[in-house]
């Protein structure tokens, strides 16, 4: 079932949010840990037209690693320098902005005063100079990169604070500034987007930080390329002007929220607000995303055979320069008829695929670190096999690179002789991406079948007919949503 609003639009000159729900409202009433979940589509719209804020929206500090093993090959180093200056050009005046090297501690290399400069074609000219003057020396300590980050940023009034950080290894003296601790204290204060560069990072490490800080984790094959990724993430950046959107879950009587995850377009971590069911997300421009949300209930004396809400969902961004869409309801229906409850919406059913894929996928890498290529291959066939039953071609492209694959329905697949530890950590970093999955709409309780596409045209994505009553369905569905008639097992 989706409930919600696009909101595709809005009002000449003022942006606009849209939610909608979708989710299949039947649940077992024997069942002893009955568990609802839905997916959240939230969107914004129209935030180019709509009227900028006085002073500076973004703050940044671009977190250099500097640590020894960035001097070898030496067209490392230079490719970092350069994605930093690329990356500096596209700061706008007026702009709050430092440059942190990063080894074993953390120093900033521009300015060389106790705050952030402000960016001009002065003080840009001045910063890229410093970065040019980089030397690189010493170990790796992230917590104390991410501290100082934090410290700049807080400094600071820009409503949007973020830290790009490059690293070619591995957190090595983490016992000088744990990184978990320090990762309690930067969560709400900035947005970090992290990549990896060279052959020794690791791939669960930058999701670590980038999960929690509602970042994105990626990573260049060719250094080369990092100047160019560099300025179309800074582009992408450039375009967020609402700082702060909140999503509230109020339960019902008896029903408890076990958690809202981020689930598209990257996985991020999300804390409810002490003693609320209120969750904030940052950095919005045009966007959609995706939630999973779950709810556990108890249907003890509940009615049964009627739709009951369980919660209420809303969204909301400070400032009211935001046109907010109604509160949706999350229902459930306590059924007895396992026909019902054992069926699963078919978003929920995509993303929560995307997960496996993504346990599948560190499962290998866990398992060719230790010398197991057989088990690496094993999960590698079943992450492939996942990708099949998503239709994620793309992903299929990214295993092909480590393993030959046979026959992608079953899992069959080959590993390449020649794959080396850091064509796992591309993966990894590439596997964090998720895809929209099935048009919302697909997995509704109600019987209807036609859904909104996820780009919003009505009837998008792709449908298949069932045999049985010739009506249409998504692709990805797992039962025909008009006759109940079910399709071929997913994998």
């Amino acid at each position: 079932m989706e409930t919600g609003t696009p909101e595709a639009g809005g009002a000449a000159g003022r942006a606009s949010a849209g939610l909608e729900i979708s989710q299949w409202k039947y649940l077992s009433g024997e069942a002893s840990d009955p568990r609802m979940h839905a997916i959240l589509s939230v969107r914004v719209d129209g935030t180019g037209g709509a009227a900028r804020p006085r002073g500076p929206v973004l703050a940044e500090v671009l977190a250099m690693d500097c640590s020894s093993s960035m001097t070898w090959p030496v067209e490392k180093l230079h490719a970092a320098q350069q994605a930093a200056v690329a990356a500096l050009r596209k700061l706008p005046d007026g702009t709050p902005f430092a440059v942190v090297r990063g080894n074993e501690r953390a120093e900033v290399v521009y300015p060389d005063t106790p705050r952030m400069a402000r960016a001009s074609a002065r003080t840009r000219a001045q910063a890229e100079r410093a970065v040019r003057e980089t030397v690189a020396g010493g170990g790796t300590c992230i917590g104390a990169w991410l501290d100082l980050s934090r410290r700049l940023l807080t400094e600071q009034d820009a409503p949007i604070g973020h830290v790009l950080l490059l690293t070619d290894g591995k957190n090595q003296h983490d016992e000088q500034l744990p990184l978990a601790r320090v990762l309690e204290e930067c969560a709400g204060r900035f947005v970090c987007d992290a990549w990896g560069i060279g052959d020794g990072w690791d791939g669960q490490e930058l999701l670590r930080i980038t999960r929690r800080l509602h970042g994105s984790a990626s990573s260049v094959r060719e250094e080369a390329a990092l100047p160019g990724e560099y300025e179309r993430l800074m582009n992408r950046l450039l375009t967020k002007t609402v700082p702060e959107l909140t999503i509230s879950v109020t339960a019902m009587p008896g029903c408890t929220v076990r958690y809202l995850k981020q689930v598209f377009p990257t996985e991020a971590e999300l804390t409810a607000e002490d003693g609320t069911g209120r969750f904030v997300t940052r950095a919005w421009g045009d966007e959609m995303r995706r939630y999973q949300l779950c709810l556990s209930a108890d249907p003890s004396g509940r009615p049964r055979q009627e739709d009951l809400q369980l919660a209420v969902v809303a969204v909301d961004v400070p400032g009211g320069e935001v046109r907010l869409p109604p509160p949706q309801p999350c229902l459930v229906h306590w059924t007895d008829d396992p026909a019902l409850s054992r069926h699963t919406d078919v978003q929920v059913e995509h993303f929560e695929q995307h997960q496996r894929l993504g346990e599948a996928v560190a499962a290998a890498t866990d398992a060719h670190r230790r010398g197991q290529p057989d088990l690496a291959e094993r999960q590698l066939g079943r992450a492939a096999r996942l990708a099949h039953a998503m239709d994620a071609q793309e992903q299929l492209g990214r295993l092909a690179r480590l393993v030959r694959i046979d026959d992608a329905q079953t899992g069959r697949v080959t590993l390449r002789p020649d794959v080396t530890a850091v064509d796992f950590q591309h993966l990894i970093t590439a596997s964090s991406h998720s895809t929209y999955g099935p048009a919302p709409g697909g997995g509704t309780g109600t019987g209807a079948a036609a859904g909104t596409a996820a780009g919003g045209g009505a009837g998008g994505g792709a449908t298949v007919r069932c045999p049985v009553c010739s009506n249409t369905a998504p692709a990805a569905a797992r039962f025909c949503p008009s006759c109940r008639h079910r399709f071929e097992e997913w994998p």
